[in-house]
């Protein structure tokens, strides 16, 4: 393949010696694949307005292959980019508030519970915390020195985002606070200090790493920093920022001062801790009857969304009865006709937008089940009982010259309830966390089925 069609020199993100070689693509830093260049756009929180994605469906029928295809972290991927249109690209992109900034783009990287504000089950609402986590990340002059692997994670209290295993989480308490996870740093914050405090947080990483003598870190759990001296650095961080904080009791659950456990526990994937499948996520068309596909419980989960003034205990109600519709694409990939059909009825209702989430499902705010059979007509899932929506593969052949078979062609469901991956070489690339069916393609084009137990990879 020839080189990037934006010309671009070597990678000066990161500090020396840490973040130099940091490949991961972007809308500025494409990727050669064998079926043409890709191009990822970060998209915060999934969060898309209908401009924004009649511009990405724009991009997509004008410089690739007219499909946008959905990443593990709610991002949105153009493949088969013809060489020599990156300025086009950026052009593109810029103009639709999709490129911010140059220097930022990559570390963009942010995954929200996305049914927070639409069906009353968080704790909170993160709509809030997702606006200012962006502004924080454009505005600091330190971001741009992490890895495009390094995640922010937003979780409204129910543990779906949470068992993703970002970088740096923020997760909601019943009482409208927030804890601030870092590896296995925990505070107390304020709502309305939580993004800024999350943010703080990522410098105090970039700033731990410039520590680490003769390797690359990329993500906090490769820092091999003491929880205590991580802590400590994350104190003095937040003091100094004017943050107060306090002790987490039992962060990961909020648990509370009257011994209950926040109610948004009860709703989180498997044990609570860990997402459990390649969808953990919004399982049904009508937001509160959505379900987690965990190995304990099929219980009611949320979505993501809706304006939110301040902290409040009953913050996760504040959209409820909203609705909402959930779509699955087959294997994250979403054909022009289906995307336009999807923007076009975004565009008829009052939130106006699309929720990308980190199980390749797309939530459209107040939308109904009478909507849903215009979307099936072009090939989305809208059943939630659906084989298709635990059925994930890796791109495969033609479009990875390392791949042994043309996976998504042979694709079937192999387990009642389990998730089923289909990978075209042995590197598996985005399986998913959790418990799930291992296919494997084999040089001689047979497969390899096992079950398996992942830890997250995003």
């Amino acid at each position: 393949m020839p080189a990037s069609p934006i010309p671009v020199g070597p990678d000066t993100s990161g500090t020396p010696g840490t973040f130099r070689g940091d490949a991961c693509p972007g809308a500025l830093r494409l990727h050669a694949a064998d079926d043409g260049f890709l191009a990822r756009v970060r998209i915060p929180g999934g969060v898309l307005d209908a401009a924004g994605a009649r511009a990405l469906s724009d991009a997509a029928r004008r410089l690739g292959d007219g499909s946008l295809h959905l990443t593990s972290r709610g991002n949105v991927q153009l493949r088969g980019v013809r060489d020599g249109c990156g300025g086009e690209l950026a052009e593109l992109l810029g103009a639709a508030g999709l490129l911010p900034s140059p220097a930022h783009e990559r570390v963009r990287n942010v995954v929200a519970s996305p049914m927070s504000g639409l069906d009353g089950l968080g704790s909170v609402d993160v709509r809030a915390w997702l606006t200012g986590l962006d502004a924080a990340v454009l505005a600091s002059s330190v971001t741009p020195a992490l890895s495009g692997r390094f995640l922010f994670g937003l979780d409204d209290g129910r543990g779906d985002v949470a068992g993703l295993g970002p970088d740096v989480l923020l997760r909601g308490c019943p009482d409208g606070s927030a804890v601030l996870v870092v590896g296995g740093a925990e505070f107390g914050v304020r709502y309305e200090d939580a993004a800024r405090a999350a943010v703080l947080a990522a410098e105090v990483f970039v700033e731990a790493a410039r520590d680490v003598p003769a390797r690359r870190v990329w993500r906090v759990r490769e820092l091999g920093l003491p929880a205590p001296e991580l802590t400590t650095r994350l104190h003095a961080a937040l003091t100094e920022g004017g943050i107060e904080t306090s002790p987490a009791r039992g962060a990961g659950n909020c648990a509370t001062s009257h011994d209950g456990v926040a109610r948004a526990d009860q709703h989180a994937t498997g044990n609570g801790a860990k997402a459990t499948g390649l969808r953990p996520g919004p399982r049904s068309s009508i937001a509160g009857g959505a379900e987690f596909d965990g190995p304990s419980a099929r219980t009611p989960l949320p979505p993501e969304g809706a304006e939110f003034d301040g902290p409040s205990a009953e913050a996760g109600a504040a959209g409820q009865g909203a609705g909402a519709l959930t779509v699955t694409p087959r294997f994250g990939a979403v054909t022009a006709a289906q995307w336009q059909a999807l923007t076009d009825l975004a565009a008829q209702l009052p939130p106006g937008e699309l929720r990308l989430t980190p199980w390749k499902d797309i939530v459209i705010p107040g939308a109904t089940t009478a909507q849903a059979a215009e979307l099936t007509r072009t090939g989305l899932e809208t059943d939630p009982a659906s084989p298709w929506t635990r059925v994930g593969a890796c791109i495969g052949r033609p479009g990875c010259a390392k791949a042994h078979a043309d996976v998504r062609a042979d694709a079937t469901a192999q387990h009642p309830h389990l998730p089923t991956y289909w990978s075209g070489c042995e590197r598996r690339c985005g399986h998913p966390a959790g418990p799930y069916v291992d296919v494997v393609a084999r040089p001689d084009g047979t497969y390899a089925v096992t079950t398996e137990r992942a830890e997250p990879r995003v």
